[in-house]
């Protein structure tokens, strides 16, 4: 099965502070599927490091203040692209992300709040149907 996964759970150095979030478990996915890393923040033009973002309702903003929606939805849509294009049947992606958080994300005050939703990659994978799993609640059957 193709997997797409957030490139940082993979040791991928591609989040916003330049750092990776690597997983043990998301890593020895490899063992059994083909994983299609994807870095949607860098899909949708921004660089790495860059300034740490959060939703706010249906916005994404920056530390500094900055709407950075536009970055976030193309980013997003170009990661679909590739969910379709390759063919995969779910994804793994990083938790609490304004992009691929599922279930709960950061809420915009920039002090560690969680709020139940999504991040704008898993939203838009979640509304189709797609299984979208975090590095926290990967099922043992994949």
């Amino acid at each position: 099965m193709r997997i797409l996964i957030s490139a940082c759970l993979l040791g991928l150095c591609c989040r916003y502070d330049g750092g990776e979030k690597a997983c043990g478990a998301a890593l020895r996915l490899g063992e059994r599927h083909t994983l299609i890393p994807v870095c949607p923040e860098q899909l949708g033009g921004l660089p790495t490091p860059r300034t740490p973002c959060e939703r706010k309702g249906d916005k994404v903003v920056s530390a500094e203040g900055e709407d950075r929606t536009a970055a976030y939805q193309l980013g997003a849509r170009q990661a679909e692209k590739l969910y379709d294009m390759l063919g995969c049947a779910c994804a793994v992606l990083k938790a609490r992300s304004p992009m691929c958080g599922s279930g709960a994300v950061y809420d915009g005050s920039f002090n560690r709040t969680l709020v139940p939703g999504n991040g704008v990659l898993a939203e838009r994978l979640i509304a189709r149907g797609v299984p979208v799993w975090s590095e926290e609640n990967l099922p043992d059957s994949l």
